[in-house]
């Protein structure tokens, strides 16, 4: 197979059982994750994944752009790099919260309102951001509920900032609102869709918006929660089935993307599974994770295909992936860029 591309993982987090992400921003030194990262970059392209979009360093400032770097100069291994730097939040929405309002706790992602959001947007390509992440929505509401955070006229600001420079940007939103603000907008693609209907996803496909599902890490946060694979799915997961069966139908175009992070990086063929249990054909997941990634990074001419000229990024799995998904935990080769990867997975 091509090489796999994972458009939606956090090299800079691991598993929320192992630590909680509170504890992680605020407690890991940021050496300390950086030297995890190091590890769960090999382990990923172990797993057949040779290029990664990296939606945030979650507290750990830019150093998704130096692990890029160290990647690209050969100085550890691991699948090349897209990198965000931090995700754009409006003030007060994000966390770590609950602290006394006389601390001022360090934030997960890079706050920025209004008038401001054009230095900030400008600040994180300086800093090496080849794409710009911004949360549409979260769970701020007055209940705690999700609801946007951005007004329709900050995103579209954020949007045509970093278009100017000819960097495309990818809105985390699980509301219909907050998706539609982003659709609206021009983001070129939408995480989780939790709560999206319908009618949301028929606009996205109008738009030309991508939908990234990620159910490996709504499984992963069920499972962390109590519930185990054979009982009953939680509300959390009947939703998430609910939102990707709308997906289908409104034939918005899905591309693959795990947010690992969440759970372990290394298991990314999880949402390959999900994807086919939750009713797309083996083959089709297999296109998102390849050849429609690609084209959503917009370097189909380099990667998701196997065609003279682009990039030698190749994958070898014990099986056929199209009659069989789990085949893709059976990888038993890598090469990328031409040159063969001889390392394993944890």
């Amino acid at each position: 197979l091509p090489g796999l591309i994972d458009l939606h993982t956090h090299v800079l987090l691991h598993p929320y059982d192992e630590a909680e992400w509170n504890d992680q921003v605020l407690r890991e030194p940021e050496a300390l994750r950086i030297a995890r990262a190091t590890v769960q970059l090999r382990d990923t392209l172990a797993a057949g994944f040779t290029t990664i979009r990296d939606l945030g360093t979650e507290g750990a400032h830019e150093a998704d752009v130096g692990l890029k770097q160290a990647i690209e100069t050969g100085v550890i291994p691991g699948p090349r790099m897209v990198a965000v730097t931090r995700a754009i939040v409006a003030t007060g929405s994000y966390a770590p919260k609950g602290f006394a309002p006389s601390w001022q706790v360090p934030q997960g992602a890079d706050e920025a309102d209004g008038s401001n959001l054009p230095q900030v947007v400008r600040r994180q390509i300086g800093f090496g951001a080849d794409w710009i992440k911004i949360y549409a929505d979260f769970r701020w509401g007055a209940r705690g509920e999700t609801r946007p955070t951005f007004t329709q006229e900050e995103v579209e600001l954020i949007v045509e900032v970093a278009k100017s420079s000819g960097r495309p940007t990818v809105a985390h939103a699980s509301s219909p609102e907050g998706m539609r603000r982003a659709t609206l907008a021009g983001v070129e693609t939408i995480e989780h869709g939790d709560e999206g209907t319908l009618e949301v996803f028929r606009l996205m496909r109008e738009r030309g918006v991508a939908y990234c599902p990620t159910l490996a890490a709504s499984e992963a946060v069920a499972r962390y929660a109590g519930w185990k694979l054979g009982e009953p799915e939680p509300p959390l997961l009947l939703e998430k089935r609910k939102s990707l069966r709308a997906a289908l139908d409104a034939g918005v175009t899905l591309c693959f993307g795990t947010d690992a992070g969440v759970f372990r990086h290394g298991d990314n063929a999880r949402e390959l599974e999900l994807l086919v249990d939750y009713g797309m054909k083996p083959l089709d997941a297999l296109r998102s994770a390849t050849s429609i990634n690609a084209k959503i990074l917009h370097r189909e001419d380099q990667l998701g295909s196997i065609r003279a000229g682009l990039l030698a990024d190749l994958v070898a799995v014990e099986g056929d992936p199209s009659k069989d998904i789990h085949a893709m935990r059976r990888v038993s080769w890598v090469m990328k860029g031409g040159v063969e990867f001889h390392g394993e997975k944890r």
